[in-house]
């Protein structure tokens, strides 16, 4: 036992030195590889006015520690949303492909001929995919065993995590997009409400669905019809949230017909409490109570515990998708997972980099606030990245990383991208963009049909300009 103990010992001591040791490499022979970009990549940026001091770049075939091209590779980017990689990553190498997160319900009284005399308790597990499809399973469930009345209250406990409520503008002012969406041990469809708008030829329609109950949130409805084309853009609709108002001004053409616009409106309590009251009574269940935040008594007993689906499939979901609020949770899941409950944003940070230093690799500019990108202060570097999609390719889950990243022209955020270029479904790249920065880091084929790392990081005022410097790049590394 002392010797296999012993072994193991001296087995992640060479591994760690060893990968140390191609770390060190790896700089000192990027000052080998070319540092002139190519030409037409050099063309583009300066036809968008970016300077390419603003731009880390780096190209290497996959196995092969010497770079085929890098140009301000060590310098530090705010990766936007590329730095999903890092928290997808850290989390799968951690956890297992086959990991979930659990959501208990539980009874705190007798439950007898259908009716439960007391409360029933929803404690959070941080589920970041508990979607308005899979919490109709759960509460299906819950009929299924037998529970139709509820006389007490509906009682919701998030104590899983214990993090500070965010203001939704603090990031960008824009409080009502999806991806400013607060994490939550329980939180459901992500904590969106579907707004319904319909045109008819007297008026335009609108509803929220689920409806939220008065008064914690009333639709008021301004809306103009106007005549003409719709170009899908909703330049002319206006929504503003003032107290428990939402308020809808502006125009809506008659030819849009019906949309659906998903809006982050209400704290993740009252969200669970307007979608439970929409499909409890859908089931056949019926509630006396209030659905109101409540921490576990000892005495309740557990009725179920319902499973996410496995932490693969999440991360397909974060990183196709570029889904912020469960790249957050993530983070937050992975603190608790090492370092106890509650989970906290510290813990997560500080879980990542345990991880970083367990895999043995270097990222000294990495800087971490939420692990999802949508962050003013996240840094990683170019060199920093090739590593980490390096250190990927020789773990037992590369192949449920790299599935996870979209396929370029087919999928997620790069569906319609060059499409009928030769990168169309020859490159897996995760994007990252905010004002100021464009990124992409991913995979590519080879001429030979292997694989190789393309890393482009552009962080300059001009930076949403950068797209087609991005696709020359492309282009470039596939020849």
């Amino acid at each position: 036992m002392i010797a296999a103990s012993i072994f193991q010992s001296m087995r992640r001591t060479i591994r760690r030195w060893a990968q140390f040791a191609l770390f060190v490499f790896l700089v000192q022979a990027s000052a080998f590889a070319s540092a002139e970009l190519p030409a037409e990549v050099t063309q583009a940026l300066q036809q968008a006015d970016i300077p390419e001091s603003h731009v880390g770049v780096l190209v290497q075939a996959l196995g092969n520690s010497l770079p085929l091209l890098a140009h301000g590779e060590t310098a530090s980017f705010n990766p936007a949303s590329v730095i999903k990689l890092v928290t997808t990553l850290a989390a799968l190498d951690s956890l297992g492909p086959a990991h979930t997160f659990k959501t208990q319900v539980y009874r705190d009284g007798p439950l007898l001929d259908g009716v439960l005399h007391g409360n029933l308790v929803f404690q959070g597990g941080g589920d970041p995919a508990l979607t308005l499809e899979r919490f109709w399973l759960l509460l299906r469930e819950l009929r299924q065993l037998g529970v139709r009345e509820i006389r007490g209250d509906v009682l919701l406990d998030t104590q899983y995590y214990q993090i500070v409520e965010i203001d939704p503008g603090a990031f960008d002012q824009a409080p009502l997009r999806p991806y400013n969406a607060p994490p939550s041990a329980l939180l459901v469809n992500f904590n969106l409400l579907n707004l319904h708008l319909s045109a008819t030829a007297e008026a335009i329609g609108a509803r929220l669905e689920p409806a939220p109950a008065e008064p914690s949130l009333n639709l008021v409805n301004k809306l103009q019809r106007t005549d003409g084309p719709c170009n899908g853009t909703r330049d002319g609709l206006r929504l503003t949230k003032v107290d428990t108002s939402l308020i809808l001004t502006g125009t809506y053409p008659n030819e849009c017909g019906e949309q659906s616009i998903p809006l982050n409106l209400l704290s993740p309590e009252a969200t669970f409490g307007a979608i439970f009251n929409e499909l409890w009574p859908s089931l056949g269940g019926e509630l006396v109570g209030e659905i109101q935040s409540g921490a576990l008594e000892p005495s309740a007993r557990v009725l179920i515990e319902f499973e996410s689906p496995p932490l693969s499939q999440l991360v397909r979901d974060i990183n196709k998708h570029s889904n912020n609020v469960m790249a957050k949770m993530l983070f937050l899941n992975l603190g608790a997972a090492r370092f106890d409950v509650p989970a906290t944003w510290e813990k997560g940070e500080r879980a990542i980099r345990a991880w970083v230093l367990e895999a043995g690799l270097k990222l000294p500019e990495l800087v971490l606030e939420n692990g999802s990108g949508l962050s003013r202060i996240e840094r990683i570097s170019a060199v920093s990245l090739a590593q980490l999609l390096s250190y990927a390719a020789t773990r037992p889950v590369y192949y449920e990383f790299a599935a996870s990243l979209p396929a370029v022209g087919l999928e997620g955020t790069q569906k319609g991208r060059l499409n009928g270029s030769a990168a169309e479904g020859a490159a897996w790249l995760k994007s990252g963009s905010l004002n100021g920065a464009r990124n992409l880091a991913g995979y590519v084929l080879g001429p030979d049909g292997s694989r190789r790392i393309l890393i482009m990081l552009i962080n300059h005022p001009k930076a949403s300009a950068g797209s087609e410097a991005q696709a020359k790049l492309l282009n470039w590394s596939m020849q």
